[in-house]
């Protein structure tokens, strides 16, 4: 197995391990450094020995040992050594028999609703949660957030002690407790999928794991709530948008944007189950975020080709998006659909309003969008330079690699390249 491999099964079993330490043991905050250790022991280790024939067995025995350690470090009173030396494993953990295994499930959703707890602020719950469940790095959720890395770290230490100071069991969450939380957890599967989608760093454009691990808890939830229907408008929106994964990239992994996109790669049985929620979501109520845009990845992926689009409709309903929630990206995804029905010019206007944001100033995404439709006006020469700001502002390899791409193809068209 590849050092890739490791690192991709470390962080998948990461969450399932600090949840069983957690549900047993407690101190959340405690339980998160000794998996973090136990997960360096096993990048360190696996490569040369090899991996475990229960890889989750092993890390939990590792962090359960260490996490004893750490306890007794931090307890000076005897009684709590006592308690401490007391604990052992039970047997059936190295062993996980069928209904364990779904206990892991079950414990992964505990551990989601748990770090959603309203003694956190929402964006201290979604960051906590990213960390524990989607297994995200610091770094990532700061760029998620639009924050610097520093103040992300804070931030999650400053939930990580709540919890504790918190005193919540590893328990189910009550019916009221549940739809309090919701929000939060609904967003925090949003964010995993997004990053897993559309990696924010790395070489890769996908990060599969976590679009995959998004959609498995979208599911957990969905079953669990059953008639929400903003649940159920999330799992449609990332059914439909991940139905379109494989054709995102060509043959040497490079960005293929959605109008030069394979449609017979698309995913035909993803894209009817995602159609089939967010049909049926629909009619029952007012629709929410979700749901509106689950209704655009459909338009989308209902037209058999880019220029059958219905644009019209996109545009209305990311109007519709906008009077529910003040968001740059839904802004930015906005002007786009508008360039589409009113032109470059009019989708030009909107960005100048929309980067004086301090949100999107850093982002590469306002630059590459202002590049395209500068394109279109014949800008060559300014949409050269936009190019060329949002290549410098991603940290992903193919979208940079596809930007400045978009640069070589102006400077041929113009005869700059000296080649």
């Amino acid at each position: 197995m590849s050092d890739t491999e490791v690192v991709d099964l470390l962080r998948l079993s990461a969450p399932q391990v600090l949840a069983a330490l957690v549900r047993r043991y407690g101190h959340f905050d405690i339980a998160e450094d000794a998996v973090q250790e136990g997960l360096l022991a096993a990048a360190t280790q696996w490569p040369a020995a090899g991996i475990p024939d229960d890889p989750r067995a092993w890390l939990i025995t590792v962090a359960s040992r260490r996490l004893t350690d750490l306890l007794r470090n931090e307890q000076a009173r005897r009684r709590r050594e006592d308690t401490v030396a007391r604990w052992a494993l039970p047997e059936d953990w190295l062993t996980p028999p069928a209904d364990r295994r779904q206990a892991d499930s079950d414990d992964t959703l505990v551990l989601l609703f748990m770090c959603c707890h309203p003694s956190l602020s929402p964006t201290s719950q979604v960051s906590l949660t990213l960390r524990a469940v989607g297994g995200l790095t610091t770094g990532e959720i700061a760029r998620a957030f639009l924050v610097p890395e520093a103040t992300m770290t804070k931030r999650i230490g400053r939930a990580k002690k709540s919890i504790k100071d918190s005193g919540v069991p590893f328990a189910p969450p009550s019916a009221a407790q549940r739809d309090a939380r919701l929000t939060a957890v609904l967003h925090v599967i949003y964010l995993i999928f997004t990053e897993g989608y559309a990696s924010t760093t790395g070489t890769s454009l996908h990060r599969v794991e976590l679009s995959t691990e998004a959609i498995r808890l979208a599911r957990m939830v969905h079953r669990l709530l059953p008639g929400d229907t903003e649940a159920a408008g999330l799992l449609a929106l990332m059914l439909l948008t991940d139905a379109r994964r494989a054709a995102r990239t060509g043959p040497g992994g490079e960005l293929v944007p959605m109008e030069d996109q394979d449609r017979s790669r698309w995913n035909a049985e993803t894209i009817a189950e995602g159609i089939a929620l967010i049909t049926a979501a629909l009619p029952r109520g007012e629709p929410g975020l979700y749901q509106l845009q689950a209704a655009i990845a459909a338009v989308h992926d209902e037209a058999r080709v880019y220029s059958a689009t219905d644009w019209p409709q996109i545009m209305l309903l990311y109007e519709r998006l906008l009077l529910l929630v003040e968001n740059p990206m839904i802004a930015l995804n906005h002007a786009v659909a508008v360039s589409m029905v009113r032109g470059p010019h009019a989708a030009l206007s909107l960005l100048d309003e929309l980067a004086t944001d301090p949100r999107m100033s850093g982002d590469h995404r306002l630059h590459s969008v202002r590049a395209h439709l500068l394109e279109q006006t014949g800008d060559s020469a300014a949409a050269r330079e936009s190019y060329i700001r949002a290549a410098q502002r991603t940290t992903n390899i193919p979208t940079q690699r596809y930007l400045y791409g978009r640069v070589a193809g102006i400077d041929a068209v113009a005869g700059l390249d000296d080649r």
